[in-house]
């Protein structure tokens, strides 16, 4: 690769969840909502896209903005756009699909390239022409996802979280094939997961169907009632027959390592995200919480195993992601690739809504990178996984700001761990200043858990080991 690979995988300015990873020719593509740094609502700026060669995961390009709000004509008033998905139709141009907030409308725009520029197409409707969600007795559309299989479209879509949206009913995830003109529904819509009463104990449907064909298996992805994670059904037909399988993912690492709701290794939000097969491994793709608020989403990506008989484990948050391996232990990292940050403990619990947070300076923008966490205080804990270390003597040097007098303790696992080093903090200031100390030597493949013990707060921009 051209450079290292981190989490998330796109600059540190850019806000895309959501993200529906699709190959088309030699390149990865990601397709999703977009937020706005800072804002007060999901998904308020217009779609854009990027980009990567299948060879080199690290080396992401910026495609512009593909789609604009104002080009939806039931977005008159600027309506955020929600989760899309994207695929190569049979007349070989581009077709994406999507839902603007409030809608219960699935709506298509389409291109001759899988950058765009895209321009609107229409609305899914029924065999008679009628658009889907303009009744009152039609199902609630939302998030589509899109599935080309051997020249047969099938369009999926539902919501579960509540029991009505915006005047509809909710019945958990539904599908219908698509003729031709990637429009028209051929028959009924059938419901492959009917909603579950809402619990945190409970893995139904919540929203964001992602599915894939690998193999003779259907493999349909999404994010669990609980805010857990991404979990996944599979079946041998595309339009039935789905039994749940298990989790895949969780930004916060529940159901791994020992996490659980109130242990989470990472802020608490909404999850939503597919499968990519890139050059005959497989990628989940993801996205996790900035800035205090579940406004302000980033994609991350792990690299998942998936058997003959279509098991796939739950794979942990790591910071190298698409790195292909661990990072070198050598020069400096940024702070916001941290993939754990846990709050002080409460009664034995760790909030898994408050706490550090990642964020950064200034307005909402696509340019300047210069995330850093905020607001680490006694009992935090930040951790980075992995690195390679070569076991030659270096020292440990962490830039931070803020008002706050104690020891970062640093080890090399979450749970007993070796500790590997000590820094004293006094940072007294606003402007971003350095304290080091050395590392005991190690080799391998280690992880970095940073724990603060001490008075008042403070932010963390960079680390390195020199």
């Amino acid at each position: 690769m051209k450079k290292f690979a981190f989490n998330p995988y796109l600059p540190s300015y850019e806000y895309i969840p959501d993200g529906e990873p699709r190959v088309f020719g030699e390149r990865l593509y990601i397709f999703g909502s977009h937020d706005k740094f800072g804002g007060n609502d999901f998904c308020l700026n217009d779609y854009v896209a990027w980009s990567a060669p299948i060879d080199d995961l690290s080396d992401w390009r910026f495609e512009g903005v593909i789609y604009r709000k104002e080009q939806d004509p039931r977005s008159g008033e600027k309506l955020p756009l929600f989760a899309p998905d994207v695929i190569r139709g049979s007349d070989g141009r581009y077709y994406l699909y999507y839902s603007v907030k409030d809608s219960s409308v699935i709506s298509v725009a389409v291109s001759n390239a899988p950058a765009g520029k895209y321009e609107y197409y229409g609305d899914v409707k029924t065999p008679e022409g009628r658009v889907y969600g303009t009744r009152p007795d039609d199902h609630y559309e939302f998030d589509p996802a899109i599935l080309n299989d051997g020249g047969r479209y099938y369009l999926y879509s539902g919501f579960g979280f509540t029991a009505k949206a915006a005047g509809h009913r909710c019945v958990g995830v539904f599908v219908r094939e698509l003729k031709a003109d990637m429009l028209t529904s051929k028959g009924e819509l059938k419901i492959l997961i009917p909603r579950k009463k809402f619990s945190f104990f409970r893995n139904g449907f919540f929203e964001g169907a992602s599915i894939r064909k690998i193999g003779s298996l259907y493999f349909l992805v999404y994010p669990c009632s609980n805010m857990s994670g991404l979990v996944y059904c599979t079946s041998d037909r595309p339009d039935g027959g789905f039994r749940y399988r298990g989790r895949i993912h969780s930004t916060s690492d529940i159901g791994i390592n020992g996490h659980r709701f109130l242990s989470a290794a990472y802020p608490i939000g909404n999850n939503h995200g597919g499968i990519a097969e890139v050059n005959g491994k497989y990628y989940i793709f993801d996205h996790r919480m900035t800035n205090n608020t579940m406004f302000s989403r980033q994609g991350v990506a792990e690299e998942i195993q998936i058997s003959d008989d279509g098991t796939i484990g739950q794979v942990e948050c790591t910071s190298c992601g698409l790195n292909g391996g661990p990072l070198p232990a050598k020069g400096e990292y940024p702070a916001y690739i941290a993939c754990n940050l846990m709050s002080r403990r409460v009664l034995g619990m760790r909030v898994p809504f408050r706490g550090a947070y990642i964020t950064q300076d200034g307005e909402d923008r696509e340019c300047g990178p210069d995330q850093y966490i905020s607001q680490i205080e006694n009992g935090t804990v930040v951790g980075f996984k992995y690195f390679l270390f070569d076991g030659t003597e270096s020292r440990l040097c962490v830039q931070v700001r803020g008002f706050a007098q104690g020891t970062l303790l640093v080890y090399d696992r979450e749970r007993k761990g070796a500790l590997l080093t000590k820094i004293d903090l006094h940072p007294d200031q606003s402007e971003w200043a350095e304290f080091s100390a050395p590392l005991c030597k190690t080799k391998g493949k280690r992880a970095l858990f940073f724990k603060f013990r001490g008075k008042g707060k403070f932010d963390m921009n960079s680390f390195s080991v020199r």
